[in-house]
């Protein structure tokens, strides 16, 4: 299954070395991912494969909001059908 992780806050050191990091713990690859700063606000949109993880999606969320809340950024994990099915024109 893949899943959706948005994260968007103020730009600040390690916001991709925490989640990439987390995530790799977990054995939940990285398929697809960008990221951009625009103004002080930072941006990343990656798809990540939960296949062989080691967490369900809602621990994945659970983990993400303790994150979210330390770096004080969002972030968001959704389903890709969910995903895809939200932002079909």
């Amino acid at each position: 299954m893949n899943a959706i992780i948005t994260v968007v806050g103020s730009d600040k050191v390690g916001i991709i070395a925490k989640t990439s990091a987390f995530l790799a713990k977990h054995s939940i690859n990285i398929a697809d991912i960008t990221q951009t700063v625009l103004s002080g606000n930072f941006v990343m949109m990656m798809m990540v494969n939960l296949d062989t993880a080691d967490i369900s999606i809602d621990d994945l969320r659970k983990e993400m909001d303790k994150i979210s809340k330390e770096m004080q950024v969002e972030i968001n994990v959704m389903n890709e059908k969910v995903f895809s099915a939200m932002h079909r024109v």
